[in-house]
């Protein structure tokens, strides 16, 4: 299935089916108002939706309208749980060669995740409002899971069941602000403020065989001001996946129906691919050239994150989002 959460003015919004084709929808208020209750009842209401979604693909939904990528939301505008990880690690192992950091060597062991802030993600195509460019505004294009209630201590060999539905992400990012948060040992605060999600969520199983071993094996496309980026493919490289990552998460705490979890900066070793933020680029500048070349984000830049399938079709609709000055 492929889900969408239409601006309603509540700050949950309207649950949408959405066609797989991504040209039509439709609210579904006898099964669910909101994403969070169909989460919360995953199991129950999922065949019943299930069955509209293959009527809604078919044309035999009379209700059905065109699908308008503006009118979304992230497909959760707000969540119990948020939690990135850092799921490339040769993303980590790169940075850190930059500035003449050795990588400890339980980084490939153990995932690195944060847990950000879920009270107010930004819809898709909204603007990403910054009071300062010294901020050293970047994106970071990555992938997400939603999972339903899973276990303290799951097993990863049990943790891919309770992934329900993956999106995409952009984890705006505060370079210039990272540094002195992180020396006070306390981890990320201001430098993470709130990420954007695709406009549609999907069940995995609408990727097919592009969905294994708990990896989308896709590439994710970023363009920068109208150019492309990068397009690394997300199946490659990918240390740890999203069970691993699940399992990581709910090792000492149980997981809400509607716990996001990302897997941090898409990220491959063949550099022809390009990257998912600034901040890789201007550390590979950094390790070629002696100093960062590439500027971070200013006001009026714009980044448009997507993902296609074999046929060039999108899957969950494009980020699409400028920086813009926040005026109080």
């Amino acid at each position: 299935m492929k889900l969408a959460t239409y601006d309603n003015g509540r700050r949950d919004g309207q649950l949408m089916l959405v066609s797989k084709d991504l040209t039509k929808a439709v609210a579904v208020p006898a099964i669910a108002h909101t994403m969070q209750q169909l989460l919360d009842a995953w199991d129950l209401l999922n065949p019943q939706l299930q069955e509209l979604y293959e009527a809604l693909n078919a044309g035999q939904m009379d209700n059905a309208v065109d699908f308008e990528e503006s009118r979304c939301l992230s497909p959760l505008p707000r969540a119990y749980q948020w939690a990135d990880g850092s799921a490339y690690v040769n993303h980590v192992e790169l940075v850190r060669k930059a500035r003449g950091a050795e990588m400890p060597e339980s980084f490939w062991t153990d995932p690195l995740v944060y847990q950000g802030g879920s009270d107010c993600f930004i819809a898709p195509k909204a603007d990403i409002q910054m009071a300062s460019e010294e901020y050293g505004i970047d994106f970071e294009s990555e992938i997400a899971v939603i999972t339903d209630d899973v276990a303290m201590g799951v097993d990863s060999s049990n943790a891919q069941k309770h992934i329900k539905l993956l999106m995409l992400v952009n984890d705006v990012s505060l370079r210039n602000l990272i540094p002195g948060e992180l020396a006070k040992g306390f981890g990320f605060f201001q430098s993470k403020p709130s990420s954007a999600f695709s406009p549609v969520a999907i069940t995995p199983d609408e990727l097919g065989d592009k969905w294994q071993d708990s990896k989308v094996h896709l590439p994710l496309v970023t363009h920068l001001n109208g150019e492309l980026f990068g397009r690394p493919n997300a199946g490659v490289d990918m240390t740890f996946d999203f069970s691993q990552l699940v399992a990581h998460v709910a090792k000492t705490r149980p997981l809400a129906a509607g716990a996001i979890i990302g897997s941090g900066t898409i990220s491959n070793y063949d550099r022809s691919a390009g990257s998912s933020c600034l901040a890789e680029k201007r550390m590979l500048e950094i390790i070629e050239d002696g100093k960062a070349s590439t500027p971070f984000m200013r006001f009026g830049d714009t980044v448009r994150i997507e993902m296609f399938d074999d046929n060039d079709n999108s899957i969950f609709g494009s980020i699409d989002q400028k920086v813009v000055e926040y005026k109080a």
